[in-house]
């Protein structure tokens, strides 16, 4: 459900000094929901399972629910849920994420005209 994002555009969203939710955490839910596993959206996004972790702990902390939901390993292993909050968060987050790109993208490109060319070096 990636949304289409301007390129050089990053949204995030404070709960007091913390970003509640950026493109990181709002990527870490979708593989989450996608696998039904912090491990393997850790992997897909190549961050270490620790740090995966870490981000749904500060994201279950900083809304009103959590937003993954975890089982212990047994026989058939653990796993993680997304749970209706979270699909709602993210959902809202890349509806934020879509519409800013979508206004600011004829500044940005009015922006990115004033920088040198990728590859170029300052002199």
């Amino acid at each position: 459900m990636t949304a289409t994002r301007y390129p050089g555009l990053t949204l995030r969203i404070l709960a007091g000094a913390r970003p509640a939710m950026g493109p990181g955490k709002a990527e870490l839910l979708e593989h989450i929901d996608a696998t039904g596993s912090i491990s393997a959206a850790a992997r897909a996004m190549g961050m270490s399972y620790r740090r995966a972790w870490q981000l749904v702990e500060a994201m279950n902390r900083d809304f009103a629910e959590p937003l993954v939901t975890t089982a212990t390993g047994g026989t058939r292993g653990g796993g993680a849920q997304v749970t209706t909050l979270g699909r709602d968060a993210l959902a809202r987050f890349r509806k934020m994420e879509a519409k800013a790109s979508k206004v600011i993208a004829p500044e940005v490109t009015a922006f990115a005209a004033l920088l040198k060319p990728a590859g170029r070096k300052a002199k």
